[in-house]
């Protein structure tokens, strides 16, 4: 396998690095770790009331902190905030510390899977499907810069997801 023992799954809202993170993690025998999960259970804090409170800057210093910690443990599936990639101190620590597979899927798909999702602070706006193509715009290239791997995972079922990252690692 790539670049340590360590799995780093990066991509838009909605493209499953946390639910694929989980079954990935588990399938390898790893611990699972999401680092939005864990600055909310460390500051005792929503995502969206940081926001609210200290702004995206403020909240980028968070996740910046979290994922130094995270990324330096041995043997994790972690499952990055989709905005992670836009600091370069954090993609230096990712492509540094493990293997970064990015999890693409059409800003379609992702408008569906995140459309009743009230928690995501960047997605509250009126159009929700011309917020995903901006933000895909400007973090696109920081994904295709960093991944080892790509996975495209549109409609597929969740195993078949898993079962073509494993492929994918284990030809690198």
């Amino acid at each position: 396998m790539l670049n340590s023992d360590n799995i780093f799954l990066v991509g838009l809202m909605g493209a499953g690095k946390s639910t694929i993170g989980k079954k990935l993690a588990e399938r390898l025998g790893k611990t699972f770790l999401d680092a939005d999960s864990e600055i909310e259970r460390r500051t005792g804090a929503t995502i969206e009331l940081i926001f609210d409170i200290e702004g995206e800057e403020g909240f980028r210093k968070r996740e910046a902190a979290m994922l130094d910690e995270l990324t330096a443990r041995r043997d994790v599936v972690v499952a990055t905030g989709g905005g992670a990639v836009l600091l370069q101190e954090n993609r230096a620590r990712l492509t540094g510390r493990g293997t970064v597979v990015y999890l693409n899927a059409p800003p379609e798909v992702l408008a569906r899977r995140t459309e009743s999702d009230k928690t995501r602070p960047l997605l509250q706006t009126g159009d929700r499907l011309q917020r995903l193509l901006e933000l895909l715009r400007e973090r696109e290239p920081f994904y295709k810069d960093i991944a080892d791997v790509i996975i495209d995972t549109d409609d597929m079922p969740l195993r078949k997801v898993v079962d073509r990252i494993c492929r994918s690692l284990n030809s690198k």
